[in-house]
């Protein structure tokens, strides 16, 4: 890690940078790009891979996926590179600032996606081992459960607290990276106020289920 922490310009330009990143809305170029309709105007409204596979084109839908948790991997793997031994810190802010930009595009009016596929870039940025870990919750919980959005819910809450109980043997974790992963998780929840809901009603719709 860096001994000296990088000057206020650099570590802006370096958060700017992940959330330019970050905004790029994979949903909406992917669409356009295969001819399917804007994300935006259909289904949830939500510019992300779950709404897209509404159009029953699962290729576009996993295209989708693969682009918004590469751009949270990237925008981290981008700023290691410039910036080698980049500190905890800075590598926190630009965690959170490629999530955000994901949330509040600049590109689409700061009207973004939840964020699942991003923050599991990200993780997969800090270690591997701690995204499969989040992974593996999120698929016992689906087959447990047959509900997407509870797994997800379940499987981000999980994160911060593998990365704590992890660090000494998978990885060592750093207290401004793990504040940075409870962010995350913070936003995804409130980013998933409406299907807590509906899960508390009983109304959320369930893996393989089709909607009226």
């Amino acid at each position: 890690m860096l001994t000296t922490p990088p000057s206020l310009a650099l570590t802006a330009g370096l958060v700017l940078l992940a959330y330019l990143i970050g905004s790029i809305p994979f949903a909406v170029v992917v669409s356009k790009l295969m001819g399917l309709q804007d994300p935006r105007s259909y289904g949830s409204k939500n510019p992300g891979a779950t709404n897209v596979l509404r159009t029953g084109n699962k290729k576009a839908a996993a295209l989708t996926l693969l682009g918004d948790a590469a751009k949270g991997w990237f925008a981290l793997w981008l700023a290691g590179t410039l910036v080698p031994g980049i500190s905890p810190a800075v590598f926190a802010l630009v965690a959170v600032a490629v999530f955000l930009g994901h949330v509040f595009p600049i590109f689409l009016g700061f009207k973004g996606g939840k964020g699942v596929a991003t923050a599991l870039g990200v993780l997969a940025a800090i270690n591997l081992w701690l995204a499969l870990a989040v992974v593996a919750t999120w698929l016992i919980m689906a087959v447990l459960t047959r509900y997407s959005s509870l797994s997800a819910l379940v499987a981000s809450f999980c994160a911060p607290i593998f990365y704590v109980l992890g660090s000494g043997t998978a990885w060592y974790a750093h207290t401004q990276i793990t504040l940075a992963i409870a962010v995350i998780v913070a936003i995804l929840f409130w980013r998933h106020a409406a299907n807590i809901s509906r899960l508390i009603k009983g109304t959320e719709s369930k893996i393989g289920s089709k909607k009226k």
